[in-house]
């Protein structure tokens, strides 16, 4: 399981968070952990994790509306997300797996069988969005983590840059004119489309000034050469 894993784990129980945090971070996971409910769905999107862990009993914003809120937000709607919870009845298994959440677990727990039930849905994860990872060259585009890792350092991308990546990463070889691009991201400036393709230049290519794979068509737009 790569070290590039990352697990976000929101429960108000700070001694939880805690051996959370020490039992995940031995198993070579990135964690980050959240006693505030109402910080836990911002400090998500800048964290950007593969798993979500929520605990269900938590003050004023619980669990369930927590889940609803990850599951309406563009970035983290398709995080896999394990519920945490003392109340291990059906009622609120079944409620849990309706609104989306894609394992359950009841308190107390063993932090072993936490960390197979990771593993487990990661893989799975792995798998089947297996597609949407292309690696090419000293380049890996993650489009489903909005991420670009370039000689192991990493650059989020944003949805108009994902849009653009999608197209060309399913169409390799082919031109695509400014107009062709502005009409995938509802935008008609050509300026800010250039300024867009040199964004993601810095971000993909080793000599931004000389790119090897995101190319300029000279009269004709850009291409995206994938090795």
């Amino acid at each position: 399981m790569s070290s590039r894993i990352r697990i976000f784990v929101v429960d108000d129980e700070q001694d939880l968070t805690d051996l959370l945090h020490y039992q995940l971070g031995k198993e070579g996971f990135k964690v980050k952990f959240s006693n505030n409910p109402y910080e836990a769905l911002g400090n998500a999107r800048d964290f950007n994790p593969d798993l979500i862990i929520l605990d269900v009993m938590m003050p004023d914003l619980n669990g369930f509306q927590l889940l609803r809120m990850i599951r309406a937000d563009n970035l983290l709607q398709k995080t896999p997300v394990i519920m945490l919870t003392a109340k291990t009845d059906v009622e609120h298994r079944i409620k849990g797996l309706e609104q989306g959440a894609d394992d359950y677990l009841g308190k107390p727990f063993e932090p072993k069988e936490l960390i197979l039930r990771i593993k487990n849905i990661i893989n799975k994860t792995i798998t089947t969005e297996q597609k949407r990872i292309i690696e090419f060259a000293n380049v890996k585009i993650d489009l489903n983590k909005l991420l670009i890792i370039k000689n192991n350092n990493e650059f989020k991308i944003n949805n108009t840059e994902k849009i653009i990546l999608e197209k060309m990463i399913n169409n390799p070889g082919k031109t695509f004119s400014r107009e062709d691009i502005g009409q995938l991201i509802e935008l008609d400036k050509e300026r800010s489309i250039d300024v867009i393709i040199t964004r993601l230049r810095k971000k993909i290519e080793i000599d931004p000034k000389n790119p090897k794979f995101l190319q300029t068509i000279r009269g004709a737009g850009y291409v995206l050469w994938i090795e």
